[in-house]
């Protein structure tokens, strides 16, 4: 790329290159320098690159360049994962028409009432963004005018892939107009996006920019070899010797944000916890709160920091290590960013060396170890700061003639020297912090595999022993005769197939595998809807024509509402507890039948079940005459072509037929009445 090459040299129209040289922008990225002019020219694009490369602005500055501000009706849909990013390229593209007269950007998100939504897409909106679920919603309630759209954007795909939007997606694309621009972004290429792309991009100019590298190169990435129990003390000697504007740091858990964010804040550091157990408007304060610089430390999950762009983060830290490499890319994004130079921190335990180096590999650079400050470095910098606040108040305009009169009056008085005055108030003062506090040094932690390896204490603290070959026999172990010295092991209830975990609540879902569902398109959908992180989203079962997932105990009842109105993939998701009613009456089984056997969770009682059976739910293995499907094909009936009378399964079983029984007199199963 030309070095010398500005946004004056892309052919911006004049109103955006005004508003990109009020923000500041000089010169393009990479992905800027070739992206606009292509779009600008009206291609289709499909571009390869990282998150914090600049890809809002790649698609943003042409296409308002390219907008008819007289037009009334939506002009450009920009697709986004989540509301977190869906807000943040709202505001970024509102940025950029700052010169633009009554322009208007509507973000679109689930977890927002909808209505509010509806009112806004009646007025002049030439611009939306919006998550793939809540644009399905729309577009399915006709609220949405594509006639006019021009153009329509696909920011991190690939990430909309993962969270189970690809029906979604596809529908977009769909009813969006043939003669519609197109443009894709993602940071990887799957093949169920590659499939999307031969379908609905039609001819394209693809960019691919390889900054697996680029993306980091600016960032200082720094990594702490330490164990779990010292995570705490570790990061609060880091607080005290890095110098910082803000801190991300990143833990893996809503809990876990919220308790580390508890602990900083009783060691007097301005800490606020960020994730998705925050509702909407507490979330953007949160944000502007960072922003404003009226918190300094923010702890953060994945999901509720994706998309976060804060000029004040000069330093990411990941408390917990990622679980991906991906991940890892995309937390320390969140600093260095627009070529400014960040740092990364990463806290490794010892069980944990192997990721070191697969993150080493991802990212194609070497993460330098650290060294965490001593005790002595503690108090040096301790010293230091005390010493730079007390000379900024010597040489501050601020009236001291009085303070002074008073030292020099105590003095005399008191017969005692300025410098032991001096060394009194000095002492009083750093109480709160006290500069010479005795710290005790955390023991460290080698990089040889051996050491520690089941978080066992250090082994340089055990006394030598011998070498291997000149130890003393090992006296044979007796064998043992008493089970009753063993702990005894927690029983598994296998009772109950539809028991939750202790702390989760059991959900029903009305959508299954005949629907096409995974388990991915139900753990996305809840979790860019309601914000609930993935990681406490509990043990989901898929059947044919429903669903069951475990989430915790004592949910909001607005969270609890925004799941009952979500969709999935394009179908109503019918989302509600189990309990012992039947939605509709008896549920998937008999009059009285459906899914709990003898134990009734969607009034399964003791007639029929989803299996057949004399009983409802689902029957043992038994291979007699009780019409399971694991019986007897003679004893238990086919299951025979659509269209035809189910067969007989069980006592007065079902099969599949014409006569859908759901809640029927007897028989259990779908379909008309065995014979």
């Amino acid at each position: 790329m030309n070095e010398n090459l500005t946004f004056a040299d892309l052919g911006l129209s004049p109103t955006v290159l005004a508003s990109v040289v009020k923000i500041g922008y000089e010169t393009p990225s990479p992905i800027q320098a070739q992206a606009i002019p292509l779009l600008l020219a009206g291609k289709n694009l499909l571009g390869t690159a990282q998150t914090g490369t600049g890809k809002t602005a790649a698609f943003a500055l042409p296409l308002l360049s390219n907008l008819d501000v007289n037009q009334r009706n939506p002009q450009i849909l920009v697709m986004t994962p989540t509301r977190e990013l869906c807000i943040q390229v709202a505001e970024a593209i509102q940025k950029y028409a700052g010169e633009f007269p009554e322009f208007h950007v509507l973000p679109i998100y689930g977890g927002q009432d909808i209505m509010i939504q509806f009112r806004a897409l009646k007025r002049r909106v030439q611009v939306i963004v919006g998550t793939p679920g809540r644009v399905t919603d729309h577009i399915r309630r006709d609220s949405l005018d594509f006639t006019g759209l021009k153009a329509i954007v696909l920011d991190e795909a690939d990430e909309m892939l993962k969270m189970g939007f690809e029906e979604d997606i596809r529908l977009i694309l769909g009813a969006a107009p043939k003669t519609c621009q197109r443009a894709l972004f993602s940071a990887t290429m799957p093949h169920n996006l590659q499939s999307i792309i031969a379908e609905h991009l039609g001819e394209y100019e693809e960019i691919r920019i390889q900054t697996k590298t680029a993306t980091v190169e600016k960032i200082n990435q720094r990594f702490v070899m330490v164990r779990n129990d010292h995570k705490v003390e570790a990061l609060t000697r880091i607080l005290e010797h890095e110098t910082y504007d803000a801190m991300l740091i990143f833990v893996r858990t809503k809990v876990g944000a919220a308790e580390l964010a508890e602990r900083l804040e009783a060691r007097g550091y301005s800490a606020t916890p960020l994730s998705g157990d925050l509702n909407q408007a507490l979330r953007e304060r949160t944000i502007n709160r960072l922003k404003d610089g009226l918190v300094d430390i923010v702890v953060a999950t994945d999901v509720a920091a994706r998309g976060l762009d804060v000029d004040r983060i000069t330093h990411v830290l990941n408390y917990d290590t990622p679980y991906d490499t991906e991940s890892y890319v995309h937390r320390i994004g969140r600093t260095g960013r627009a070529g400014r130079v960040g740092n990364a921190i990463l806290f490794i335990t010892p069980r944990e060396r192997s990721m070191l180096k697969t993150i080493e590999r991802a990212t194609r650079q070497l993460i330098t170890p650290m060294e965490l400050p001593t005790g002595a470095q503690i108090q040096d910098k301790r010293v230091a700061d005390f010493k730079g606040k007390l000379l900024e108040t010597v040489n501050s305009p601020e009236d001291m003639e009085k303070f002074r009169l008073l030292v020099e009056t105590w003095a005399d008085e008191e017969s005692v020297q300025m410098v032991e005055l001096a060394s009194a108030l000095l002492f009083m003062a750093q109480k709160d912090s006290p500069l010479f506090e005795a710290i005790k040094e955390l023991p460290r932690q080698s990089m040889d595999a051996r050491d520690d390896r089941f978080g066992r204490n250090d082994r340089n603290d055990r006394p030598d022993r011998p070498a291997r070959f000149d130890r003393p026999d090992r006296p044979e172990r007796p064998a043992r005769t008493d089970s009753a010295d063993r702990p005894p092991r927690r029983p598994r209830d296998e009772s109950d197939p539809f028991k939750a975990e202790e702390g989760f609540d059991r959900y029903y879902i009305g959508v299954g595998r005949e629907h096409r569902i995974q388990a991915g398109d139900i753990v996305g959908a809840i979790a860019n809807e309601s914000g609930l992180e993935s990681s406490n989203i509990g043990r989901i079962k898929l059947f044919p024509f429903f669903s069951t997932v475990e989430l915790p105990q004592g949910m909001p009842n607005d969270i609890m509402d925004i799941l009952r109105d979500m969709s999935i993939r394009g179908n109503p998701s019918k989302f509600r507890i189990m309990t012992d009613e039947a939605p509709g009456g008896g549920g998937h089984g008999g009059g009285q039948g459906g899914f709990g056997g003898d134990r009734p969770r969607f009034g399964g009682g003791d007639r029929g079940g989803a299996g057949g059976g004399d009983r409802g739910g689902f029957p043992p293995r038994d291979r007699g005459d009780r019409g399971n499907n694991w019986g007897n094909r003679d004893d238990r009936g086919n299951f025979p072509p659509r269209g035809k009378e189910g067969g007989g399964g069980g006592f007065k079983g079902n099969g599949f037929g014409p006569k859908r029984s759901f809640g029927g007199p007897k028989g259990g199963g779908f379909g008309g009445r065995g014979k």
